[in-house]
């Protein structure tokens, strides 16, 4: 249970928001879709607050659009408008996805021993700017419990090394069903995932590379940044999939550097970078924003 203030602040949220929904769709862009979906969304008394749309070929690519709209009593007719919508994605084959802005998404946050990517998500958490539940920290060091533990969030230490990571990946898959987990966010937790743990949670686990990918793929990025010379460094925050730091990227940042830089400095330039480029990425996913097609992601501003 966090502190009385958060709970406080995501009770009121909730309750600001309980008539707000978001419609995502994605299909094969043809005629008409604009039309139907406005068309519908008026049926039903709903209001369209916001909408945005793009298609990535008007001769026979893929459409995309993401729609925010306010309607009266909209948590008792939310199920009869999506079960009405069914007769619509049927006709365009589509893929689409409801979300309403009172089901706040409940999130974990993994991390290790550097702990300046947790600290802005908190930050950002307490003070209204990331929508969401903080259920549960996850760490394989301890060093982040007191500070977790203060903010009233459950901190659970569960120790990691290759040789017992089945173990480890089963402990964290039972609790992320325990505290029915909707988000995971890798803020450096310096573990790799195995496909069984990913493929739980698909499109779920956003995590934040010290790299501005595909550069530096890997470990120690800095260092072979370094030893490159570059003249931009960057971050990125990205889903994670099977292929080492190569999911569909949400966000990237850079920052321009020079030969006076030396690793520590470009450390600590990366941190500020890695800090916002996390910090959108996980408010954009929160506020329902991102369409996966593939390799790539559609990100509504």
């Amino acid at each position: 249970m966090s502190t009385p203030k958060v709970q406080s602040f995501l009770s009121t949220r909730k309750e600001q928001l309980k008539n707000h929904g978001r419609l995502l769709i994605k299909c094969q862009d043809q005629p008409g879709i604009v039309s139907e979906l406005s068309n519908f969304l008026h049926q039903h008394n709903a209001n369209i607050t916001e909408s945005n749309q793009y298609s990535s070929n008007p001769e026979g690519g893929m459409f995309y659009m993401r729609i925010e709209y306010y309607a009266e009593d909209l948590p008792l007719k939310a199920r009869f408008m999506e079960q009405e919508f069914k007769k619509i994605a049927a006709a365009y084959s589509m893929a689409y996805r409801f979300a309403y802005g009172n089901e706040l998404k409940r999130a974990a946050i993994y991390v290790s021993k550097e702990l300046y990517c947790l600290n802005e998500l908190l930050w950002e958490w307490q003070n209204g700017e990331l929508p969401m539940d903080v259920a549960v920290v996850i760490s394989n060091h301890e060093d982040a419990r007191e500070m977790v533990e203060a903010l009233g969030i459950p901190f659970h230490y569960i120790p990691a090394n290759k040789d017992i990571r089945a173990q480890v990946e089963a402990e964290q898959i039972r609790l992320m069903h325990a505290y029915n987990i909707d988000l995971l966010v890798l803020a450096r937790y310096m573990q790799i995932l195995t496909p069984n743990f990913i493929d739980h949670f698909e499109s779920r686990i956003i995590n934040i590379h010290h790299s501005f990918l595909p550069a530096f793929i890997g470990a120690r990025p800095y260092e072979r940044a370094f030893e490159r010379g570059v003249k931009l460094i960057g971050a990125t925050s990205h889903y994670v999939t099977n292929d080492l730091d190569e999911g569909p990227i949400i966000e990237q940042d850079i920052e321009r550097v020079d030969h006076r830089e030396d690793v520590a400095s470009l450390k600590k330039i990366g941190r500020q970078i890695e800090r916002r480029v996390l910090a959108r990425a996980v408010k954009w996913h929160l506020e329902d924003r991102i369409i996966v097609q593939g390799n790539k992601t559609v990100v509504f501003h």
